[in-house]
């Protein structure tokens, strides 16, 4: 069977949903995505490995040659949620809308792999002295359970990897990380006319809230990187719910906030230096306080600026790297050993949003900066100088 042509290519991807979400009403497979992908790329003489994850959910990695070195092209192949009524135009159907492919994907991120593809076509003939790796994951818009599998095997990947998320084509070196996290504190309930007759929990968050606030000053005043838009770490307080009447003393009550620390701050130290703010609350309150991730954190992650990779895509796409303030899967891919960049065709700014687009001005550069990636590592694979 012929492969179907790049506007093809995208518009299958997109018809086939693979929403992933949080709440399990919405959360769909991504087998549909996968085999499309597999059975293009096996067509192309690739080989396929296909792993799930958990079930309905699904890894590929295809390469073609072999050896330590070579590229990773890698992205998620699922996307978040979607509200058909606020669409202007089929969400699962690719619609071309003046000089923009409308499309939930598009941007973020099945339209990556198509392109892959089309810079892959005329270099089939050559021989690959080292591998090219194409990745796509699964739940990457949720729990990133398909990069953390990936990691935790410790399986060794290519030298380099671009992670195609959209960048407007401008690599990104670094991000801060992702931590969403959950306070419960269990009291004890009582009329509100005796305070000794309970334990309020609302009472004790309130100084728990006071102890976030200190720590966050603190890190704040420790930690800066002028690279980003917000140089410091955040800490936002999120949502509070507690107690049910106001003649009750509380007896429940539980907070989440989204902390985002920069790169070099572990996430662990963290979370151990808020238990050791919680715990003498406890005491004091005589409650029970639970403290947990709601999600296992996304690290901070940064890729040195003179490294080979940043540099030479530095060169071929005329931008000097950023930071961006989403997180991605490259802390992950970066671990097993990849110098490892963000950088793909599509921009954040329509990302998760009713109408993604991506514009039709971005599809042959990034076709002609892929094959010039693919040509440095797997075809003329050599160590630049500085």
């Amino acid at each position: 069977m012929p492969l179907p042509s790049l506007k093809e290519q995208f518009a299958a991807l997109i018809a086939a949903p693979s929403v992933s979400c949080t709440q399990p009403a919405l959360d769909q497979s991504n087998r549909a995505v996968i085999e499309l992908l597999a059975g293009w790329l096996g067509d192309l003489g690739l080989s396929c490995e296909t792993q799930e994850i958990s079930p309905g959910k699904f890894n590929l990695l295809a390469s073609l040659g072999s050896g330590p070195g070579g590229l990773v092209l890698a992205g998620h192949s699922d996307t978040v949620p979607y509200d058909p009524a606020l669409w202007r135009s089929d969400p699962l159907r690719l619609t071309e809308s003046g000089d923009r492919w409308v499309g939930l994907g598009v941007c973020d991120m099945k339209g990556f792999f198509p392109l892959i593809i089309e810079a892959l076509l005329p270099l089939l003939d050559q021989p690959f002295k080292q591998p090219l790796l194409i990745l796509a994951t699964c739940d990457e818009e949720s729990s990133m359970a398909g990069a953390r599998a990936l990691a935790d095997a410790g399986r060794s990947l290519g030298r380099a990897a671009v992670i195609g998320e959209p960048t407007g084509l401008k690599p990104i070196r670094l991000h801060k990380g992702v931590m969403m996290e959950r306070i419960d504190i269990l009291g004890q309930s009582g009329h509100s006319s005796d305070p000794s007759l309970g334990h309020s929990a609302l009472e004790a968050m309130h100084d728990a809230i006071g102890e976030l606030k200190v720590l966050r000053a603190q890190w704040q005043a420790e930690f800066n990187n002028p690279q980003f838009g917000v140089p410091q770490p955040t800490l936002n307080l999120g949502c509070i719910h507690g107690g049910d009447n106001p003649n009750r003393i509380c007896g429940q009550c539980a907070l989440e906030f989204d902390l985002r620390p920069l790169p070099g701050m572990d996430p662990e130290q963290l979370r151990a230096a808020i238990r050791g703010k919680l715990r003498p609350v406890a005491e004091r309150h005589q409650v029970k306080i639970d403290y947990a991730p709601l999600f296992p954190a996304v690290p901070p992650f940064e890729q040195p600026a003179d490294s080979e990779l940043v540099r030479l895509a530095e060169r071929v796409t005329g931008h000097t790297a950023e930071s961006v303030a989403f997180g991605t899967e490259a802390p992950y891919l970066q671990q097993l050993g990849c110098e490892t960049i963000v950088l793909g065709p599509g921009d954040i700014a329509c990302a998760h949003q009713p109408d993604e687009y991506l514009e039709l001005s971005r599809l042959q550069p990034t076709v002609e900066l892929l094959r010039q990636l693919i040509r440095h590592y797997c075809l003329n694979p050599r160590k630049e100088r500085a």
